[in-house]
């Protein structure tokens, strides 16, 4: 294991950032989340691909892995985007993984806190995160740790073909 970026008071708990070492990991924790969603089918990253996001130059996003006893024991995958209304960077949790071996142990509030922890180091305006709407469990998790639904909003999204479409369009001004 790398350098530990974060302690608890449980010794056996421990955070840090992943390396480019850790993309087979990372992968094997995306595709487990994506079966617990029930969202295999939508999985086509690869090792490649999260290498070139996450290790790159360009890099887009971040990864917190978390350790249980010196094993593997969930992940974090974050972003940042921008809040015009604050005029601050915000950091977006795209992804948050424990096994379920590992649940119930306080790793996901370990790696919530951790995330809130450098988002006001980084001077960010707020953490944000998307949930499914029947996972109750999550939402239940969320909402204990202060997480607040934003219901006057919904989530849209553009993806594969509909996105090469739109990015094929050329729009006229109205007369």
């Amino acid at each position: 294991m790398t350098e530990i970026v974060y302690t608890t008071d449980d010794p056996r708990i421990t955070l840090r950032f992943a390396t480019e070492d850790d993309v087979p990991l990372i992968l094997d924790f995306i595709r487990q989340l994506a079966e617990f969603e029930k969202l295999s089918d939508e999985v086509v990253a690869d090792e490649e691909t999260l290498r070139a996001s996450l290790f790159s130059e360009r890099q887009v996003a971040e990864v917190v892995i978390a350790y249980r006893d010196s094993e593997a024991a969930g992940f974090a995958l974050f972003c940042h985007n921008f809040s015009t209304y604050l005029g601050k960077p915000g950091i977006y949790l795209e992804d948050l993984y424990v096994v379920p071996a590992e649940r119930s142990h306080g790793i996901g509030g370990i790696l919530l806190s951790f995330l809130a922890k450098l988002a006001t180091e980084r001077g960010c305006g707020r953490l944000e995160l998307s949930v499914l709407l029947w996972n109750e469990d999550a939402i239940r998790f969320y909402n204990r740790l202060g997480a607040q639904a934003i219901n006057e909003w919904t989530v849209f999204r553009i993806a594969g073909k509909k996105l090469e479409k739109l990015a094929g369009t050329v729009f006229a001004p109205k007369e």
